[in-house]
């Protein structure tokens, strides 16, 4: 939006903001952030903004611990549901260490780097995410609970569907942000929602991943309630997932997307830690069409990589495994660099599993590779591979 302080300054003036808040994330993708008054925004450009690292989930110990925070100018947006008198603006930032080395865990800048790698080799990927999340009730003291907002069904409408207007001020909230959503619909689970929005590059959906979590959440307080991301919080009910689209251009007019898809089923059970980076995440998968085994088909929503029916720039293929605990930052740096193998080795996928798994028999499924089934395993296998070692530091697992 905004390419330089001077024109940001006059952004800031003409819109009345008393209060910007420089953002960034942990190693779990957990956005974190500092205010400062528009008057100290000079010292954030030449200097940075400090912080002590060591109060940061992943970032240190007490040793070290100053890092410094430098604003880019072109990811800021106002926080509508924020006072329209004195308002408060959202910046992302690069993270630095005093000596002015970027700092290696900065999740935002991994990316940065995966995006200049495919750029140089001529290839572009675009991005879209599809999340899945529970709205919850709060007590009367306002503590969240596990009571479902309602009893809806999967694309229920009102009056079982309670949400709608819930999922419609978020959608409006985004669109207020510059973030378009292409659909929201209620999900299978009780108090289930889900809300994708538009394609789009790798940093950009990336950060409005971030933004949408933190709407999601302002918009359910604001109406009492508790937004849940985590993937399974009612034992019973489906789990939450995170759908992740995405396809590759190239400079050449090359169609990649069997090398893409190769490369991310060579590398799929080395990645799992970070995508799907808990406990709970093991109890999804496996069940309420969240994938187990290691294999693709058209369509099929059985798989753990599908291509949807889609034709032109809207062509792209859906990985189903994930969940919206992950940090998408470092889950797209290892979909690019996976993505990238397999377009360098030329590398094709397996034949397509055209049938359901779900009610496949062992004959079948006995023969397929599957996900590591616990957290423990997927940390195991992830510490193992070369290709993480090669793609981002270790200590990004958690």
């Amino acid at each position: 939006m905004y390419s330089d302080l001077s024109e940001l300054k006059s952004f800031i003036e003409e819109e009345d903001i008393r209060f910007i808040r420089l953002a960034f994330v942990d190693i779990a993708g957990i956005q974190k952030n500092i205010s400062i008054m528009p008057f100290e925004l000079e010292r954030a450009f030449e200097y940075g903004i400090a912080f002590d690292a060591s109060s940061i989930y992943g970032f240190g110990d007490e040793v070290s611990s100053d890092l410094f925070l430098k604003p880019l100018p072109q990811t800021i947006e106002i926080l509508p549901w924020r006072p329209a008198e004195g308002r408060v603006a959202r910046m992302f930032c690069n993270i630095y260490r005093p000596d002015g080395e970027p700092f290696e865990l900065d999740s935002r800048r991994l990316l940065e780097n995966a995006v200049k790698k495919a750029r140089k080799k001529g290839l572009t990927f675009n991005f879209g995410a599809e999340f899945e999340f529970y709205l919850f009730k709060r007590d009367e003291s306002g503590n969240a609970t596990k009571i479902p907002f309602d009893n809806a069904g999967y694309m229920d409408i009102a009056p079982e569907d309670k949400g709608e207007d819930i999922r419609r001020e978020i959608c409006l909230t985004l669109l207020d942000m510059d973030i378009f959503p292409e659909s929201s619909h209620h999900e299978m689970g009780p108090g289930q929602n889900e809300i994708d929005f538009r394609y789009s590059d790798a940093l950009t959906s990336a950060d409005n991943a971030v933004t949408f979590k933190t709407v999601v959440r302002s918009i359910a307080d604001l109406n009492g309630l508790c937004a849940d991301f985590s993937p399974k919080p009612l034992a019973d009910k489906s789990g939450s997932g995170l759908h992740i689209n995405m396809s590759v251009k190239s400079a050449d007019g090359c169609d990649y997307t069997k090398n893409m898809l190769a490369g991310i089923l060579a590398h799929i059970t080395e990645m799992t830690a970070f995508l799907n980076p808990c406990e709970e995440s093991y109890k999804r998968l496996g069940c309420d069409k969240a994938p187990k085994y290691v294999s693709w088909s058209p369509e099929n929503r059985s798989q753990l990589i599908r291509i949807p029916a889609a034709k032109g720039e809207y062509k792209r293929i859906e990985l189903r495994s994930p969940d919206p605990t992950v940090n998408l930052y470092v889950v797209y740096s290892l979909l690019i660099n996976a993505s990238l193998d397999g377009i360098e080795k030329g590398l094709m996928p397996p034949e397509p599993l055209n049938i359901n798994l779900y009610t496949a028999g062992e004959e079948i499924k006995s023969k397929l590779s599957s996900l590591p089934d616990s957290y423990e395993k997927a940390v195991k296998t992830a510490r193992e591979s070369e290709f993480i070692k090669e793609a981002i530091p270790l200590s990004f697992l958690r």
